[in-house]
């Protein structure tokens, strides 16, 4: 009979796991004694997992604070526009789901990019002259967070690094160092109506640069850019050969006296993926749907981009086939009243919030010309005894039960930002709250010079 040791060795930081002796005795194979180190769990998180990061709900779940007992609790913090039920759906966005689910025709699964019709659908509702759309040029998407996440996984390798506004939406930083992708913010303007400083931009522009995010309208401004702004940012991309990754979820979501232009209608030779879908606009943001616009005209991206967007949509199969199904009606049959109606709340709450603010000494708002959003600045040398905005915002919590979004949750320090989707009656009185508690806390000049003296 014959004996053969066969070792398993370890290498690197793995140590031996077993030797194993086995025996032939002509006939095949017995095991011997098994010896070695006895197996042990060892599940760790993965590298990719450590490297999430979610600024907003870092800094919000840090804030170990209750709200005041004695007032009912007034919520400008979330940019969901359901909650407080003021801003429904339109009938026929509904009505569309309900025949697509009654019909039984979209229970199964979809192509992982989205059934062609109804990219179909999409590219016909986007699709302009200036920047033509065909299905191909479309991927649909479970969300606009989605959306985002692919073109910047598309885009982007580990070790390239992403240009993103500050302040802006805090995503784009979760997701790019999720992915081992460099963050490199520049700076918006609010004197200018938060106007990107290009200056800044093109400077942080190097050989590792794999895409521009421009976000217009903007969270968390509340900002629209004008043309000839949106001509001066294709400039620069173009100049530096750099692709934009353009998030429009808020496309079209501008008030009356402003206008909105997708930047891909302006750009003659800008490759950009711009990511949208029904969030916001249709007010439904828990469907989950959402879509990439590839523009492409002078064929700079190529198959390449178009081939890895299939890949990576077939992660996770596509977004929800109900939604998918409705698709074509939704676009098509939502009144424009619908719309009108939306953005008139939508005005009038920012106006009222604005002109509010403005009355408060030592709060600077910004005034907003779209999306759901106002900013407004603490002028922190007259609440000295508050470190920065979270603090500010923390004790406002406690005192008054009003949460706003402290502004460091978009690298903005000394702002925070308000929601005006929430009902009239509701804006007042949280303005009315913020007003009795900065006069509470306000110090003039000497009052401010006084306070640090006592520190």
């Amino acid at each position: 009979m014959d004996s053969y040791l066969i070792q398993v060795n370890g290498h690197g930081d793995h140590a031996p796991v077993l030797d194993v002796h086995l025996r032939t005795n002509g006939n095949g194979i017995l095991l011997g004694k098994v010896k070695g180190r006895k197996p042990r769990w060892a599940v760790r998180a993965s590298e990719m997992s450590k490297k999430t990061f979610n600024p907003v709900r870092a800094i919000v779940d840090s804030m170990k604070v209750e709200p005041n007992p004695k007032k009912a609790m007034i919520s400008l913090s979330l940019g969901d526009p359901t909650v407080f039920g003021n801003l429904p759906t339109n009938d026929e966005v509904t009505r569309a789901v309900k025949e697509v689910l009654d019909s039984g025709r979209y229970n199964g699964y979809a192509p992982s990019v989205g059934y062609h019709s109804c990219r179909e659908a999409v590219a016909a509702y986007y699709s302009c002259p200036e920047a033509p759309l065909e299905a191909q040029d479309v991927i649909l998407t479970s969300g606009c967070s989605q959306a985002i996440e692919l073109a910047l996984a598309v885009l982007a390798n580990p070790g390239q690094n992403i240009l993103v506004p500050r302040p802006g939406f805090s995503l784009y930083k979760t997701l790019a160092l999720s992915m081992g992708i460099e963050v490199k913010l520049y700076n918006l303007l609010p004197e200018k109506g938060w106007e990107i400083d290009l200056e800044h931009l093109e400077s942080l522009v190097d050989e590792k640069t794999a895409c521009l995010i421009v976000n217009n309208p903007s969270n968390p401004c509340g900002s629209v850019f004008s043309k000839s702004h949106l001509q001066k940012i294709l400039a620069v991309a173009s100049r530096q050969c750099v692709p934009i990754l353009a998030d429009e979820i808020y496309g079209d979501m501008v008030f009356a006296d402003c206008k909105y232009e997708p930047i891909a209608n302006l750009s003659t030779n800008v490759p950009i993926l711009s990511c949208g879908g029904l969030a916001k606009r249709w007010l439904v943001p828990g469907w989950r749907m959402g879509w990439i616009l590839i523009h492409d005209r002078r064929d700079i991206f190529g198959n390449e981009i178009r081939d890895g967007l299939l890949r990576l949509s077939q992660r996770i199969l596509g977004p929800c086939t109900i939604v998918q199904g409705a698709l074509e009606r939704i676009l098509q049959r939502t009144p424009p009243e619908f719309y009108h109606n939306t953005l008139s709340i939508l005005k009038s709450n920012a106006d009222l919030c604005y002109a509010a603010l403005s009355a408060i000494p030592g709060l600077q708002p910004v005034r907003p010309a779209g999306a759901m959003y106002l900013m407004v600045e603490i002028e922190m040398e007259h609440f000295p005894e508050f470190e920065n905005d979270v603090e500010f915002t923390e004790r406002l919590i406690s005192e008054q039960s009003v949460f706003c979004l402290p502004a460091t949750c978009f690298e903005y320090p000394n702002f925070f930002r308000v929601v005006i989707t929430v009902p009239e009656e509701m804006i007042l009185e949280a303005c009315s709250r913020i007003q009795e508690f900065c006069e509470m806390h306000y110090q003039g000049a000497e009052g401010a010079q006084d306070l640090e003296c006592d520190k």
